[in-house]
């Protein structure tokens, strides 16, 4: 095992701890870095020299927070801007006391990038430093489990698969058992399409330190074992220009949810905050229903209205007294969605399986409803039964699949990658919002900008844990808030619900109503701009 200190929380893992970080994100793509770099240098009144050095102060900090002077390093450089990085961050390492490093640059092109030579030059002048450039002929150092090595071979400006005797030299590496480092980004992998790619010959990360900005490719779960943990270092950037810039990918974070909560006000009623009609459940999946309901009072509506089974009833009156129960004519499952009282929002899906009779229900309320719509689980199921229902969806109406839904409503998708390009076509053609649910939960919007969450952790895979969500989403739309505002907060208030149930429970131990109980304190946690230290 490498030498490892107690060293600070490693990764951008917000099971780790909470952070609700104070600034909002852009994902751009690889083409717009550059002109990021460049802006920088600019307002800043420095060269990419002057960047490039404090790139490798902060590569050099993070791995000195990481690992004892006596590691061995072995320091894999290319030709362009990433290998230059990874040669000065090597020298200020050797220069504070890390000297069993080696340090290898593959200069086998036609030239090396101007800053990647001023680097070379200044290695190759401090003395008993293991520093060797090759050109031709190479014979891979000696790996093991205990060794760290960082990989900058290519950084996000690749263009085309490794080959050759670059492959080669990856396959080694992830084969040692070593513990890989890679800046900015593994090497091999493209920071938007990647869907070629052979995985064998892209660097298999344990450990990513990103430039300032992550990339679109590691919000998707096909790449998750090639990246590792990642974490973001702040270089400082010119956040004129990242504003300035145009992306169609955000990340959701605090700041983005925070102006969008509105403060409760004295001298209000129940009827201020929205009425909830929700259709779920059935014989044998009432506590999806239950779920829901608790979930929906929980983040702030006013009311809520289940109706379901007959036979649901007591177990629903029993389990959430706070709700009103609305018994279907049916006592085994839902066979009327008619909507008979004034209610903000309509959820329907937890539950409420794909009986043909329910089916109809359905496809009568999609006709004729006029209020903001949530379609769930069951829902869709039954629309992925009925195809042609999908061309009945209000505009605006939230659509909350996991994958497996997703590809019942859609077709069958072979990557996370291909899946979320035809999320965004599908919200565009049909007028609404999707929330692909996974990891970095997406919320595709109908103008084809995609939102992905920073909140949640794996606790968070229960059953159970969607008919929360649906909840959340449902009482935000209750209060008034608008469809992609609402699917958006909710999201994000449920992540953050389940990571406060994590940090108090363990991931392991928790379930979807432990998430639901912890709703009231995500929201007080966001408004109060709090923080959350990490417990271990």
């Amino acid at each position: 095992m490498p030498l490892i200190k107690d060293s600070p929380l490693q990764g951008f893992s917000p099971a780790s701890t909470i952070l609700l970080r104070a600034f909002q994100m852009k994902i751009f793509k690889s083409t717009l870095l550059q002109e990021i770099e460049t802006a920088t240098c600019e307002a800043q009144n420095i060269d990419s020299l002057e960047l490039l050095e404090r790139t490798a102060n902060a590569v050099c900090y993070e791995l000195m927070s990481r690992f004892l002077p006596g590691q061995r390093f072995v320091v894999i450089a290319g030709p362009g801007n990433n290998g230059s990085v990874a040669l000065a961050m090597a020298r200020l390492l050797f220069e504070r006391g890390y000297r069993n490093l080696e340090i290898f640059l593959f200069n086998t092109g036609p030239r090396l990038s101007h800053d990647c030579d001023e680097e070379r030059k200044k290695l190759i002048t401090i003395d008993g430093i293991d520093f060797t450039e090759v050109s031709r002929e190479f014979s891979p150092p000696y790996l093991s489990e205990n060794d760290v090595v960082v990989d900058a071979l290519f950084g996000a400006g690749l263009t085309g698969p490794l080959a050759g005797g670059f492959a080669m030299l990856t396959r080694y590496c992830n084969d040692s058992g070593a513990y890989i480092i890679s800046l900015d980004i593994p090497s091999g992998l493209h920071g938007e399409v990647n869907v070629n790619i052979l995985k064998r010959d892209v660097v298999h990360a344990n450990l990513t330190l990103v430039f300032q900005l992550p990339r679109l490719s590691f919000f998707l779960s096909d790449n998750a074992d090639l990246i590792g943990e990642w974490k973001l270092l702040d270089l400082e950037y010119d956040q004129a220009k990242i504003k300035d810039l145009h992306s169609d990918y955000m990340l959701v974070e605090a700041k983005s949810v925070r102006p969008l909560l509105r403060p409760r006000r004295p001298f209000t009623g129940k009827r201020d905050y929205g009425s909830a009609m929700i259709f779920a459940g059935s014989v044998g999946m009432m506590g999806a229903a239950v779920m829901c309901a608790q979930a929906t009072m929980r983040s702030g509506a006013g009311l809520a209205t289940v109706h379901s089974a007959w036979s649901g009833m007591k177990i629903l009156q029993t389990a959430a007294p706070e709700v009103m129960f609305e018994p279907d004519r049916n006592e085994h499952f839902i066979t009327d969605m008619t909507i008979h009282h004034a209610h903000q929002a309509v959820a329907v899906g937890p539950g409420i399986g794909t009986r043909d009779k329910t089916i109809d229900a359905l496809e009568s309320l999609l006709k004729n409803c006029k209020i903001p719509m949530l379609l769930d689980a069951d829902a869709l199921n039954c629309i992925a039964k009925r195809p042609a229902m999908l061309t009945m969806l209000p505009q605006n109406t939230i659509l909350t699949p996991h994958i497996g839904e997703f590809d019942r409503l859609f077709g069958e998708h072979r990557s996370a990658e291909e899946r979320l390009q035809k999320a965004i076509e599908m919200a565009r053609y049909y007028n609404v919002i999707i929330v692909l649910k996974g990891h970095f939960t997406a919320i595709v919007r109908p103008t084809g900008r995609v939102y992905f969450n920073s909140t949640g952790n794996p606790g968070m895979a229960t059953g159970g844990s969607g008919d929360v969500l649906t909840g959340v989403i449902a009482a935000c739309l209750a209060q008034g808030y608008r469809p992609e505002q609402a699917a958006t907060m909710g999201v994000y208030i449920h992540g953050l619900a389940g990571d406060l149930a994590a940090q108090e429970l363990g991931e392991v131990g928790m379930t979807a109503s432990d998430i639901s109980n912890y709703v009231g304190r995500a929201i007080r946690l966001i408004i109060t701009r709090g923080e959350l230290p990490n417990p271990l």
